[in-house]
């Protein structure tokens, strides 16, 4: 994990790759939680017997949304910033599924900062990009940018 001393040295940092988390196995326990939780429960997701003959690959992939939803997990275990109070979820732009994540997988995040401005009561909104990556597959399994705002 990255450690970033201030916000100032963060708004140094834009352009950069911060870092690359751990890998986060994509079992069928959790695509089956997250089914649960959301209520999609399309059959390339949870049927595992119907996928061994109807998908490529043999087996069920994971839900787009469910990927996309690991995102906090990927950046908090990336980099940290001291002496920040709180932080915000201020929502996501471009966000594309590139390709499917297979049950049984791996995958793990790259972020780049991509801006840092200051807003109002001490704020500052960053947009980082993070690529998720799925192991041993050179496309990633979904590109998005999320924007944050920290407070100091």
């Amino acid at each position: 994990m990255r450690i970033v001393d201030s916000i100032e040295e963060l708004k140094n940092l834009v352009g950069e790759e911060i870092g690359v988390s751990d890998w986060i196995e994509m079992t069928q326990e959790r695509i089956n939680k997250f089914a649960e939780a959301t209520g999609d429960h399309q059959w390339i997701h949870v049927d595992t017997e119907r996928a061994k003959t109807e998908l490529p690959g043999g087996t069920t992939i994971a839900h787009g949304f469910l990927t996309l939803s690991l995102l906090p997990k990927i950046v908090q275990s990336i980099y940290k910033i001291k002496g920040v109070r709180h932080s915000l979820n201020y929502g996501s732009d471009r966000v594309r599924f590139t390709a499917p994540v297979p049950a049984g997988s791996r995958v793990r995040g790259r972020y780049k900062l991509k801006s840092a401005e200051e807003v109002k009561n001490n704020g500052l909104k960053i947009i980082g990009e993070t690529k998720i990556e799925i192991e041993g597959e050179d496309r990633p399994a979904c590109i998005a940018e999320s924007i944050g705002i920290i407070y100091s």
